[in-house]
């Protein structure tokens, strides 16, 4: 029993050693492949960062992408929820299905960078002409998907599954009146035909070190809704005051008082939340109180209670103090888009948690706190696991604290950590295969 229980040790152990033979050399071959590759996936950043576009509207983005998976032989679809553009890559073995995603769309900031392919494109946007730049590293997260998807081309007949690439648009919201985003592609049938088993994605993150990778188990970003609240009130001279209901006046006690909200309504030590007012519009001349005002804003929330709550409080306030001022405020919320909670899948997010290291280095690989900044690819995730992490894109050696933040026109990307995104969704992708054979 023992001499066979020793040859069974023997053959396990040789078996195990030359499946790790294996996967290194694959390993090998994929950071290889990913070195040769980079050059090219940073041409395609600085091409598409040059000429962003806004959300359903990525048509020469699309147009790019689509070509480029095309002439990768692959199956393609175009036009999904609305620009959105679909690769079908089918392994030469069976195996399951594996989603990676990107998003395609640029904001309405304008750009402030000194780098040569600065953005310098106006688009419509509300009706109005507005300079537009890639103010969160969308364009990074395309052209490292297109990486993704010429390295995993050119090893298609070692595949054991299919992979589905998936460039999203408007994940920053959709027009006012449009649908958009991930939870129209969902509701058109992207995780279908063929049916996706888990889904894989990645956010560049201005500050965090470029080369690093960060996650969260659970729910890693908040869901976010957004609101108008339009004050009604009477117009007057802004030298006779007493002659008005002053919207402008009641505009601003609404805002103070929403504040209250998180101080005194909502559990600090249970879960962070935001209300936000970004936007106030009112008036023309210093001498005329106007009829309304208009106030756009974002909530962010990590529970579905807590949402419920603030959503409640904000009808309660608005409409009570303007009541209170002889006012009108009508609450719309929310007003173009909600996303849910992004919830990465606890189990699957374990089992990838070592591809992610072998991509980055042990060390490189980080946990975080859950934030408030929200993503729609929250609308995959509640269909089938998935698993979105963050992406070092902050200047090495540098603080990045001290990075400018997403959203803002000085944004800005330390390219070379481009490479480490490429390995790390090439290694989900063939790490998850090998588990599930």
């Amino acid at each position: 029993m023992r001499t066979i229980s020793f040859f069974c040790s023997i053959i396990f152990l040789s078996t195990t050693l030359n499946l790790v033979g294996q996967n290194d050399k694959s390993r090998k071959n994929i950071a290889a492949e990913a070195k040769k590759i980079e050059q090219k996936v940073i041409e395609w950043r600085r091409d598409i960062h040059a000429h962003p576009e806004l959300g359903n509207r990525e048509v020469r983005t699309a147009a790019l992408v689509a070509n480029h998976l095309n002439s990768l032989g692959m199956e393609v679809t175009t036009g999904v929820g609305v620009t959105g553009v679909v690769g079908i890559l089918k392994g030469g073995k069976p195996g399951p299905v594996i989603a990676l995603r990107a998003d395609m769309d640029g904001l309405p900031v304008l750009e402030r960078t000194a780098v040569p392919f600065a953005s310098k494109e106006l688009r419509n946007y509300n009706g109005i002409e507005t300079p537009v730049m890639h103010a969160c590293g969308h364009d990074s997260h395309v052209a490292i998907l297109m990486g993704v998807a010429e390295i995993l081309s050119d090893m298609q007949k070692d595949l054991k599954g299919t992979v589905k690439f998936i460039f999203q648009p408007a994940e920053e919201g959709a027009p006012k009146g449009e649908e958009g985003g991930a939870e129209l592609m969902v509701k058109e049938g992207v995780l279908q035909n063929p049916k996706v088993d888990v889904i894989f994605g990645l956010h560049i993150n201005s500050k965090l070190e470029a080369g690093k990778i960060s996650y969260r188990p659970g729910g890693m970003f908040a869901a976010v809704g957004d609101m108008k609240i339009t004050v009604k009130g009477i117009s007057s001279h802004g030298a006779e005051p007493w002659s008005s209901v002053d919207p402008v006046l009641t505009a601003a006690q609404i805002v103070y008082s929403l504040q209250t909200i998180l101080s005194r309504n909502i559990n600090v030590t249970e879960n962070g939340a935001v209300v936000t007012i970004g936007a106030i519009h009112g008036g023309n001349r210093s001498n005329i109180i106007p009829e309304q005002v208009e106030m756009l804003g974002t909530v962010r929330t990590l529970s579905a209670g807590d949402e419920a709550l603030i959503y409640e409080r904000i009808r309660q306030i608005a409409t009570h103090t303007a009541a209170a001022n002889g006012a009108e405020a009508i609450v719309e919320l929310p007003y173009s888009s909600h996303y849910p909670i992004t919830i990465n899948d606890p189990a699957l997010t374990a089992q990838m948690i070592p591809s992610l290291k072998k991509s980055a280095g042990d060390g490189n690989v980080l946990l975080i706190p859950a934030e408030t900044g929200a993503e729609d690819f929250s609308f995959f995730a509640n269909e089938i696991p998935g698993l979105f992490f963050y992406l070092g894109g902050a200047a090495r050696g540098k603080d990045p604290v001290l990075a400018a933040p997403h959203h803002t026109p000085d944004f800005f990307l330390d390219e070379s950590g481009f490479i480490t995104g490429i390995n790390a969704l090439t290694n989900l992708v063939v790490d998850y295969m090998e588990m599930s054979k």
